[in-house]
């Protein structure tokens, strides 16, 4: 059974209820990609340290993984938009590891039926072919950086000027109203702007004011936000005119553990300057995606650093722009704990009616409808073992929320 998603245009008009108390989630779909899944390409992995991770030789010849998802967006037909993590945790590793969305076929096993698999149907790489990004990108090298070989750029890359792991890391991605995409990097951090075929369009756009120790212009300057704690999240408004990119991490001078979340106006493509805290729980390290609900509610995972049975903060949270404490930061609702998640039908056929989605890094989050919410864990390929004794899958959960109380939706002020 193939579930189709609804239009978040329609979702947008309907109200999203939830309580102080949540009620536990409830699974009612669930498919699976396995962790080794490649595509040909430019060899990679030639920078990861040893000649096996996890089992795993490397490198992988001729081959770039699929990996796990750190977003995903609605396609069309029923289908969705995945874009793999930036390559393979850093980015002196990551250098030969292509920047790449896939289009998928998320065939749902639920109560009634279906498969529970993920079809690839093609696969998209980032590219700079009218040499818009002002910096010094891999594909301009004769050889690829922090190569203690010399070892030469792929003429695949070169010529056709894709971007990699080492240019940018991409963690968020939306599609505005033209059907240009929207990409949230941590690096710079910038947002990078392409079109519907994943081609350069814009000069990367700078965040004001914030820099990382990665940022390219750097210079002589001191960095005020952590390495790789740029735009993890990024959602858009209904009407798709205005994003809101969201950080990782704490940027120097704001209060300790709060996140920045920026405005940007998609027809000037500018900053507007206007900004909102959300703060992390104590158990909480880090956000995994920040996606609208309707035009002032937007959800939050928030996560720790963790997996498998040492997962202990895996959540969902709800936040409305209109509500705010006395700190300016704001108020936040748990919406669903991914660590105690009925599953009454099995779907996953572990044999037990309890499921847990204990992964480190859980990165996307989508409304499929006012109560359901699709769900995607980022494998971090080769590395994460959350799931059991090897390399996870990339898992794709639909979640049920089945006792909605009320929560009325003050005035924005």
């Amino acid at each position: 059974m193939n579930i189709r998603a609804a239009s978040l245009v329609t979702l947008a008009l309907l109200p999203l209820t939830i309580g102080p108390t949540p009620a536990s989630p409830t699974l009612v779909g669930f498919a699976s990609l396995p962790a080794d899944s490649f595509i040909p390409g430019p060899t990679s992995g030639r920078f990861l340290t040893g000649r096996e991770i996890n089992d795993r030789p490397i490198p992988f010849p001729g081959q770039q993984p699929v990996q796990g998802f750190s977003a995903i967006v609605q396609g069309t037909d029923g289908r969705y938009l995945g874009m793999s993590d930036n390559g393979f945790g850093a980015q002196t590793n990551s250098a030969d590891a292509l920047l790449l969305v896939h289009e998928l076929d998320i065939d749902f096993r639920t109560e009634n039926g279906g498969s529970g698999t993920v079809k690839r149907l093609n696969s998209t790489p980032l590219s700079d072919p009218r040499d818009l990004i002002n910096f010094p990108i891999v594909a301009e090298g004769a050889a690829y950086p922090n190569g203690a070989n010399d070892i030469p750029v792929d003429p695949a890359v070169a010529n056709g000027r894709l971007l990699t792991g080492a240019d940018f890391d991409i963690e968020s991605f939306r599609r505005d109203g033209d059907g240009n995409f929207w990409f949230g990097d941590e690096f710079g951090p910038f947002l990078l702007r392409t079109n519907a075929s994943f081609e350069v369009i814009a000069e990367p756009l700078p965040t004001p004011g914030v820099q990382s120790p990665q940022n390219p212009f750097l210079g002589a300057g001191t960095p005020n936000l952590p390495a790789s704690r740029g735009y993890e999240g990024m959602a858009i408004s209904p009407d798709l005119s205005t994003l809101y990119p969201m950080l990782e991490g704490t940027v120097d001078g704001d209060p300790a553990g709060t996140l920045r979340i920026q405005q940007v106006d998609v027809a000037t493509g500018a900053f507007t300057g206007k900004q909102w805290l959300y703060s992390l729980d104590p158990g909480g390290v880090a956000i995994g995606d920040f996606t609208r609900v309707n035009d002032r509610a937007f959800l939050v995972i928030e996560r720790d650093g963790n997996q498998g049975a040492n997962a202990r903060h895996k959540k969902v949270y709800l936040v409305d722009f209109g509500r705010v404490d006395d700190n300016g930061q704001l108020i936040k609702t748990e919406l669903a704990d991914l660590l105690a998640i009925n599953d009454p039908f099995d779907l996953n056929r572990d044999g037990n009616t309890l499921f847990r989605f204990p992964f480190v890094t859980i990165e996307s989050v989508l409304p499929i409808d006012p109560f359901t919410l699709l769900i995607s864990n980022d494998n971090n390929y080769p590395f994460s073992i959350g799931r059991g004794s090897d390399i996870d899958n990339t898992e794709f959960i639909l979640l049920r929320i089945d006792r909605p109380l009320s929560l009325p939706l003050p005035a924005t002020r």
